[in-house]
């Protein structure tokens, strides 16, 4: 199946402006790098987010949010955000923003 590419549009309307971001096909999608490390990108019609192990426990209780696991293994510290969970630009940008400021904690790659 194809990623959602109106998803993947939004998305680097978000974070075009961000300092040493960069994108790279991957899960069958796209990902977002910051500094070399993945933070978000898109899998299918899913946001899929980097937010760490605790921050992601957290999102875990919001509707519309499952782990990220496409192989039966939930990476860690990841999650997928369903459509209805960032139909807003602003709800869009609140998750993008959670997972760059998780992802700039992180050593450059």
């Amino acid at each position: 199946m194809p990623y959602d590419e109106e998803l993947e549009t939004r998305i680097k309307g978000v974070v075009a402006a961000w300092k040493n971001t960069d994108d790279k096909k991957m899960f069958g999608g796209i990902c977002h790098l910051m500094n070399g490390n993945m933070f978000c990108g898109v899998y299918k019609d899913f946001l899929i987010l980097r937010l760490g192990e605790g921050a992601a426990r957290s999102a875990l209780q919001k509707p519309h949010v499952r782990p990220f696991d496409i192989t039966g293994r939930p990476m860690k510290g990841w999650v997928m955000v369903a459509g209805e969970g960032f139909k807003t630009e602003k709800a869009l940008k609140a998750w993008l923003i959670e997972a760059r400021e998780f992802v700039q904690n992180l050593p450059a790659k």
